[in-house]
């Protein structure tokens, strides 16, 4: 395994300390992580973030000049609304409109693929924590498509697939790597908390060989605490199918193979806030 070179100085204490509860780790092949019922992520420590985008500046790059806004062209597909006592930024996406694609797919996104502190590379070990808010989602019923909504990314750059993604599925929240084949359901049903703030939590320990692993949490509202929800242990993380030195984190709407004709829902808006990069200890 590489070493990683990105940063000189790496934070010396991590933003939570992990705890399980049971047995949580699964290898790669294998489609369902047994699921922590009790593991919770300890609170927060002092650690500073590497990286912190928050909207609070009211700009769809969060102050920062790098950050990658939407490519899609219609006027709505992203941008920043209040949130509390604060502002967030939302992502649209209108299915048949061709003002809501971006790079071929129906799709509104933000990305670091610019931004230093934003980008991975084997070797690195890190956390990355971000809030999700679905606005006016419809729920799936019975008989609708099943097609999922894919709401935050780890991106290998040059056109590779992602590392891992979240994705809403049905009326759920499903974790996925989709070249290593690992699945996991992180939010059993979020009808109870359409319209309300979701916390999420993804630890990545970057590897080019079996010695990496996925870590996801979460804080449901009127939760005080990040609870582990599953782990895949002993994979390999960093596996671009094209050549790639880094990766990079997306959020936002992508809407993948999803039509109006097929019946997928016309229109979905979601927020995001709070995207936090930290580093995490080394072994």
């Amino acid at each position: 395994m590489k070493k990683s070179t990105k940063r000189s100085v790496v934070a010396a204490a991590v933003a939570g300390t992990l705890t399980l509860a049971g047995p949580t780790t699964a290898q790669a092949g294998q489609n369902n992580a047994t699921r922590s019922t009790e593991a919770a992520c300890g609170a927060e420590s002092g650690s500073s973030a590497l990286l912190t985008i928050d909207y609070e500046s009211g700009t769809l790059n969060s102050g920062l000049p790098d950050l990658t806004t939407t490519h899609a062209t219609a006027g709505d597909a992203s941008y920043v609304v209040p949130s509390g006592s604060g502002r967030a930024v939302a992502h649209k996406v209108t299915l048949g409109d061709p003002a809501y694609v971006s790079d071929g797919a129906p799709r509104s996104e933000s990305a670091t693929n610019d931004v230093h502190e934003g980008k991975f590379v084997v070797g690195d070990r890190q956390r990355y924590e971000f809030s999700v808010l679905l606005t006016d989602w419809k729920p799936f019923a019975p008989g609708d498509s099943e097609n999922g909504d894919i709401i935050f990314q780890g991106k290998h750059a040059g056109g590779n697939q992602p590392s891992f993604y979240l994705m809403t599925k049905r009326n759920s929240i499903a974790f996925r790597s989709p070249i290593l084949g690992l699945q996991a359901t992180v939010v059993d049903d979020f009808r109870a908390h359409a319209g309300q703030w979701m916390h999420f939590r993804v630890d990545v320990g970057w590897t080019d060989d079996s010695t990496g692993f996925y870590r996801v949490s979460t804080r449901m509202p009127g939760e005080t605490r990040y609870t582990l929800r599953t782990a895949f242990e002993n994979v390999r993380t960093f596996h671009p199918v094209n050549p790639t030195t880094f990766g990079y984190l997306k959020w936002g709407l992508y809407r993948p193979g999803q039509t109006l004709e097929q019946g997928d829902v016309p229109t979905r808006v979601i927020h995001h806030d709070d995207i936090r990069v930290l580093d995490l200890p080394q072994p």
